[in-house]
């Protein structure tokens, strides 16, 4: 690197001198990803997103989604849910044995199985972080949108997002991913259905 070589007592000197003049340009604490940054900025971000259409209202569809989970289950391929979560307490995760505070409500910092909630908004977002071991970071997100020109009809939309950790972060991924179309789908489906019914029953 071109530029004058200072010792290490010039160098310390130096620093110093910039902390007193308050001219610090960067920390150590400014390192990581800040919120807002673009997904290149920590790492790329695999994103698994699907919708369905839900002929039922926000606040119905919105309350199925919350009940996933837990005692209830998670609507679609319980079994293959069962055996993540003996394979996360196998390598020291919580598995599937924290279930959940309360059989329909959810709060924000509630523990859900190896998930987290991390935001809630009603009849909006649902968003779930997993606590599970992973090679990465991994979200799961429920979000409940009006339905263009329709009246008691919303769309739904699922996302699940995971940041890979290295290599074996990547090999997780891909690993996983032809059991998505089983697993998310279906849970997609089982909620919808679940509104619907919730929906009928409602109805007078």
């Amino acid at each position: 690197m071109p530029g004058p070589l200072l010792t290490p007592g010039e160098a310390i000197a130096l620093a110093a001198g910039k902390v007193g003049s308050d001219d610090v340009e960067t920390s150590w604490s400014d390192a990581g990803v800040i919120p807002g940054d673009p997904d290149w900025a920590g790492g790329h971000i695999f994103k698994d997103v699907r919708t369905v259409e839900v002929a039922a209202t926000a606040t119905a569809t919105f309350q199925a989604a919350c009940k996933v989970g837990g005692g209830h289950g998670y609507y679609a391929a319980d079994w293959l849910w069962h055996i993540r979560g003996w394979m996360d307490r196998l390598v020291g995760g919580p598995g599937l044995r924290r279930k959940r505070r309360s059989s329909s409500q959810l709060g924000y910092g509630d523990a859900l199985d190896f998930w987290r909630v991390t935001e809630i908004r009603e009849n909006e977002r649902l968003r779930l972080r997993a606590e599970m071991k992973l090679p990465g970071e991994a979200q799961l997100e429920f979000e409940v949108k009006p339905a263009l020109d329709m009246t008691n009809k919303c769309m739904l939309v699922q996302t699940a997002r995971f940041r890979p950790s290295g290599l074996l972060g990547l090999a997780y991924w891909y690993a996983v991913l032809p059991l998505h179309g089983y697993v998310f789908r279906g849970m997609l489906g089982g909620i919808r259905r679940e509104a619907e019914k919730q929906g009928r029953i409602k109805s007078p």
